[in-house]
């Protein structure tokens, strides 16, 4: 595994833009060690390695670096953290290791879930979950299944948070019936609600890297591991096993990112990200169900004076797309210009050649043309 976590995948996903030697060489031996993994090893570990291994580089390994620099220096932790010195993670070292333990916990009971799942529809299908095969996947059609991915991750993530984990009913619908008809109010799930609530926000305060993974185990399988495992299932027949690892270590990432609290978040939209989640542990009312913010911009359960629209409109002046964009039309535009012009030129003169004028001063041919009234002498 430890050559599987050494490979220049990126050089892979890059490999249409950059054509030197030096990508085709990397882009060569990706597909020999993933051809060799795949011929020496049985899906399911290959699935199972290659997951526990994304978790533990995206998310366990960073989480121990953050804490470890908020409690060295913490003087210098708040000063880049929201809110400040509320930001920075307990110093206790029993507290500390309670909750380490809850997150390792959590990380072996998602793998145990998912080899169960993953070996179960296996054999009960007679093929493995995702389409582990030497073939590579193209880049754009990776890229069109990370798009539906993430937004069906968001859509379960969002409902999952507000109304299971939060136990916010959704809106009563207008009802048809005579109002002296009395119908049963809904009961609201409590038991799930004060589990998220007693273990992932015991803290009213914003939330450290480690505690991705820090809530009761049946709340934790519902928040993060059902929203990423679920929508790969969904697409199991056209799922190649190297993209469900791409989009695991994006939502790892992600994740890892978003609960460190950080001000310095590269990136405009991962820093509203980091925000909103930061705001949906520290805020007096409940929102910020989501992790991209659409849905809760929907639904209106948004907190704070920010949208992701606002997000995105930063990410735009940051990067002066309107600029950009007006630069490459006026330069399409002047190419354009100057094509038309050369075409128009080559066929007047391609129709002056044809009814070139014949002259006496010597044994040549006379050729007019627009650009030269005096005209050219061709031998």
């Amino acid at each position: 595994m430890d050559i599987l976590l050494s490979l220049p995948i990126a050089s892979y996903f890059f490999s249409t833009s950059v054509t030197s030697w030096s990508t085709s060489l990397n882009l060569l031996f990706f597909y020999m060690t993933w051809s060799t993994l795949v011929l020496t090893h049985s899906p399911i570990q290959i699935e199972l390695i290659g997951t526990t291994a994304i978790r533990l580089v995206f998310w366990l390994i960073p989480s121990l670096l953050f804490l470890l620099f908020d409690n060295l220096i913490p003087s210098v932790a708040r000063t880049i953290k929201h809110n400040g010195a509320s930001a920075l993670p307990p110093t206790d070292f029993k507290t500390l290791s309670r909750l380490l333990a809850l997150a390792l916990f959590n990380l072996a009971l998602e793998t145990a879930v998912e080899a169960g799942l993953s070996l179960g529809l296996s054999l009960l299908l007679k093929q493995p979950v995702f389409r582990t095969s030497t073939t590579l996947p193209l880049p754009w059609q990776i890229a069109k299944q990370l798009a539906l991915l993430f937004t069906l991750r968001e859509i379960l993530t969002y409902y999952t948070h507000r109304y299971w984990l939060h136990g916010t009913p959704p809106p009563a619908p207008p009802s048809t019936i005579s109002k002296k008809v009395k119908l049963p109010k809904a009961p609201k799930p409590r038991y799930l609600p004060s589990l998220h609530k007693s273990y992932a926000h015991r803290y009213r305060s914003p939330p450290f890297a480690l505690q991705v993974r820090v809530d009761h185990p049946f709340s934790f399988l519902l928040h993060r591991f059902v929203p990423t495992y679920l929508p790969a299932l969904v697409l199991r027949n056209n799922l190649h096993l190297l993209t469900f690892f791409v989009f695991l270590a994006l939502t790892t990432a992600e994740e890892t990112l978003s609960h460190s609290s950080y001000t310095i978040i590269p990136g405009v939209i991962m820093g509203g990200i980091t925000r909103r989640t930061c705001m949906h542990y520290t805020g007096r009312k409940p929102g910020n169900y989501g992790t991209w913010g659409v849905l809760d911009w929907v639904h209106g359960t948004g907190l704070g004076k920010r949208d992701v629209w606002d997000d995105v409109r930063d990410e735009a002046s940051k990067h002066q797309l309107r600029e950009r964009g007006e630069d490459l039309v006026d330069d399409a535009g002047g190419k354009v210009e100057k094509a038309l012009r050369r075409s128009k030129r080559n066929l007047n003169r391609s129709k002056s050649g044809k009814r070139g004028m014949s002259n006496k001063r010597g044994k040549g041919w006379m050729v007019e043309d627009e650009d030269n009234s005096e005209g050219d002498w061709v031998p």
